[in-house]
């Protein structure tokens, strides 16, 4: 048998058998799980200078442990010169084991380097089971070379969960270690 990330064998030794006995599952199949997460970064500046799409999407890479995809516009924006069909960001999806990688990277080693943290705030769930959270720093994340970055950028991370509501996500969330803040 191969590798099992922590987090993983974590979910399913002890937080599910917690989320059935506060929620009252029946099944075990009703216990909400973390699906994906998707970490992205919106590169507004790439409109007049396009290497800045290639250090997004190389950051990102560095940080998620897989490759970054540019994300491109929509449709045309007169007063930021923008074209339809022009990179303006970078985007990574994580599953399965790398998903689990990527938590417990953020939760162990770069949450705890944000300056002045107390905690995430509990209000990025969006009334479907899913959180949505800004990091205003990529420095945070040890991956990163602090000498060879050329500019400061944050980047959202979203937990995509299976959960029906945000009181079953939010305490998914809270088993797997995220450190929300005490109201």
């Amino acid at each position: 048998m191969g590798y099992i990330p922590r987090l993983k064998q974590e979910y399913k030794e002890r937080v599910m058998a917690a989320l059935t006995e506060e929620f009252g599952y029946k099944n075990v199949m009703q216990v909400p799980k973390l699906e994906k997460i998707v970490v992205s970064r919106g590169v507004g500046a790439a409109v007049a200078d396009k290497k800045l799409i290639d250090h997004a999407v190389e950051e990102m890479t560095l940080i998620t442990g897989q490759r970054a995809v540019s994300t491109i516009s929509k449709k045309d924006v007169a007063s930021f010169k923008l074209r339809k069909g022009m990179p303006i960001g970078a985007k990574v999806t994580l599953r399965g084991e790398r998903m689990y990688e990527f938590l417990d990277r953020l939760i162990t080693a770069a949450l705890p380097r944000v300056r002045d943290f107390q905690g995430i705030k509990a209000t990025g769930f969006d009334g479907r089971g899913n959180y949505s959270l800004g990091v205003t720093e990529q420095i945070i994340f040890p991956e990163i070379n602090i000498d060879k970055i050329n500019r400061i950028n944050g980047m959202d991370i979203t937990f995509v969960t299976s959960a029906d509501t945000d009181q079953e996500a939010k305490s998914l969330l809270t088993q797997l270690g995220l450190p929300f803040k005490k109201n």
